[in-house]
């Protein structure tokens, strides 16, 4: 099939990596302790779409490039660590609002909206993402494909929607945690704390990384 061999082993590589606790793993379950299912939810789509654009840069040798360019391995290292320290610094600093302050179903279909262009953000923004399509799909094609861009597609695809519905499922489980803190706003606040906390630890962990 398109020159790709071992394709269930793939699978099963891809669904043991997805497991695997990393930044975007975190990222979700704080936008849906935060903000609820919906941001949950549109936290792991807009991640699912960071994947297939790294995919498809991968598949055009973009990635080949930041692999061999230190600079610009570099520059999206930091670009990315500093915008996990901005949205981790707006949980940190974000005023308290109790139930009654919040407003209806517009501000969470806005926060739906953020979390979903946030997702994309973070994942596109992190090159470990881009190096980690480079280094495991081509493992998996012929290296006498005739098929080579369209094998390296259908890899991708497959690893990012066993990867969104993992996604998924840890927004819903974190998203049914947080109903047990509505009704205690001092404990919301904590935990937009935590997450904010959490978020910053990510950027200067990437930021950190060699």
């Amino acid at each position: 099939m398109l020159g790709i061999h071992d394709y269930w082993l793939f699978v099963l590589t891809g669904v043991l990596l997805n497991l695997t606790p990393g930044q975007d793993t975190m990222f979700i379950l704080g936008r849906s302790l935060t903000g609820g299912l919906r941001a949950g939810v549109a936290s792991a789509l807009g991640i699912g779409v960071g994947s297939i654009i790294h995919t498809l840069a991968a598949a055009a040798g973009l990635s080949a490039i930041l692999a061999a360019s230190p600079a610009a391995f570099f520059v999206v290292r930091i670009a990315g660590a500093l915008y996990l320290v901005y949205l981790g610094a707006k949980l940190l600093f974000a005023k308290t609002l109790h139930d009654s302050d919040l407003p209806a179903a517009p501000a969470d279909e806005g926060d739906a909206r953020s979390a979903f262009r946030q997702g994309i953000v973070t994942n596109i923004l992190n090159p470990k993402v881009a190096l980690f399509f480079l280094a495991l799909l081509p493992q998996f094609i012929e290296p006498d494909s005739m098929s080579k861009t369209l094998a390296f597609l259908t890899l991708g695809i497959t690893f990012v929607t066993t990867g969104t519905l993992w996604c998924l499922v840890l927004a819903l489980g974190a998203a049914r945690l947080r109903q047990f803190f509505r009704g205690n706003p001092r404990l919301r606040a904590s935990i937009d704390r935590v997450t904010g906390v959490l978020f910053i630890g990510l950027g200067i962990r990437l930021a950190a990384q060699r």
